[in-house]
């Protein structure tokens, strides 16, 4: 299949075969945007997403040799509160298993979900971050539209707050618990931390990637809802770099938008 490729405002879209052609591409764009941050600053501020979606691109990226790892300081977009570290669903432990074991990076900062004081944990990160002034987000949609943990119940595109406890949704808590996170709904925590919106939008560069046939109807809401807090992921379409990678699953309810040609 010959990869499509169309835009909905300033926002590009690629459609791939598969998933992992689509990881793969993703991984492509974050190694050569790597690759010219390298050139331009002493250190790379990079905020990586977690989740099913990441697993191909991730895999696809601390596979490639020779992009500049060392001068990474990583962050991520959310951790569960009161989650241990070693729990299988935490992120913290996927982004140790999906890429600080694999690459040598620089620095990992750690979103502490188990620390009983959020509050400090929460301003301890953003000073952190802005110290960094990350160039690079990579990105998923969740299959209520949330962009990191920012469900339309708590998404504010004008957020005053960089990072915030937020409670989940019960559609949410459902698709973790539906990509095999949890072993039952009521273990899926209620409450996280997460950058907000605005701090994920002040990133000159977002790679969003969305594969899978349950993602197919965020991902069309995204390109043809109002742009609302209704589904957060819309915000994306006002973003002047994104680009979205799709498998032929996620977009597969994009008639209308993707050219025949």
């Amino acid at each position: 299949m010959e990869v499509k490729h169309f835009k909905v405002g300033t926002m590009k879209l690629e459609i791939h075969a598969s998933k992992k052609a689509a990881g793969s591409a993703a991984a492509r764009s974050a190694a050569e945007s790597l690759k010219e941050l390298e050139q331009a600053r002493k250190e790379i501020g990079v905020i990586f997403a977690t989740g099913a979606s990441q697993l191909e691109m991730l895999h696809a990226l601390t596979s490639m040799p020779d992009l500049p790892w060392k001068k990474v300081q990583g962050f991520h977009l959310d951790e569960y509160l009161g989650i241990d570290q070693n729990h299988p669903a935490s992120f913290r432990r996927y982004l140790r298993e999906n890429l600080t074991e694999r690459v040598p990076m620089g620095e990992f900062f750690a979103i502490d979900g188990s620390s009983s004081d959020s509050d400090r944990v929460r301003q301890k990160y953003v000073q952190e971050l802005n110290a960094a002034d990350p160039q690079l987000c990579l990105l998923g949609i969740g299959e209520n539209g949330h962009l990191a943990f920012n469900d339309p119940s708590e998404a504010n595109f004008t957020d005053p707050d960089a990072m915030k406890v937020v409670t989940l949704d019960a559609e949410c808590r459902q698709q973790q618990l539906a990509e095999g996170w949890f072993e039952k709904f009521e273990e899926v925590p209620k409450r996280a931390l997460t950058l907000t919106i605005p701090t994920m939008l002040k990133v000159p560069k977002l790679i969003v990637s969305v594969p899978g046939s349950r993602k197919a109807q965020s991902v069309r809401r995204t390109l043809a809802d109002p742009i609302s807090t209704a589904c957060p992921a819309t915000i994306l379409r006002l973003h002047p770099d994104v680009t979205i990678y799709l498998d032929q699953e996620s977009a597969s309810e994009l008639n209308g938008f993707v050219p025949s040609h």
